[in-house]
């Protein structure tokens, strides 16, 4: 069952040559330090750096660090590279930094949310449980 879905955006210095642009496509990434967290989705956006840009040498350089979220966009604020982020997280403002949508020839990038459920599961919790997600994201495939 889908929940929802969140544009990728990246998160850039004020300052940054790709914020003259509404847009910014994977490839203008190259040759850019791209900062990301160990803790998530961290591993899932390396994963889709790595399925946008197939080339070894059309992929930015990846730094992980054992940080959270807010150090990450310190370290961009210092000009330490860039990152990237879901749109949930432009709530979190940060000075000196902008957020923009990351595309692909195809639109946006986007990051989709799913629940999954055993058809054999038994659990008397799970048909409440479903029952209070498909009132909550109203999704017209859920049977329960």
């Amino acid at each position: 069952m889908l929940l929802w879905s969140e544009r990728v955006l990246v998160v850039l210095p004020e300052d940054h040559p790709l914020t003259a642009r509404e847009t910014v496509y994977w490839t203008d990434l190259r040759g850019e330090t791209v900062l990301l967290s160990h803790y998530d989705p961290g591993r899932e956006f390396e994963d889709l750096l790595g399925s946008k840009l197939v080339l070894p040498e059309d992929r930015p350089k990846i730094e992980r660090h054992d940080v959270s979220c807010g150090i990450i966009k310190s370290l961009i604020s210092m000009k330490r590279g860039i990152s990237l982020v879901l749109e949930s997280d432009m709530e979190a403002n940060f000075a000196g930094l902008v957020y923009r949508e990351l595309r692909d020839g195809t639109g946006p990038s986007r990051f989709d949310y799913s629940a999954y459920w055993r058809a054999d599961n038994e659990n008397p919790a799970l048909n409440a449980f479903l029952k209070m997600l498909s009132e909550r994201y109203l999704s017209p495939g859920l049977a329960t």
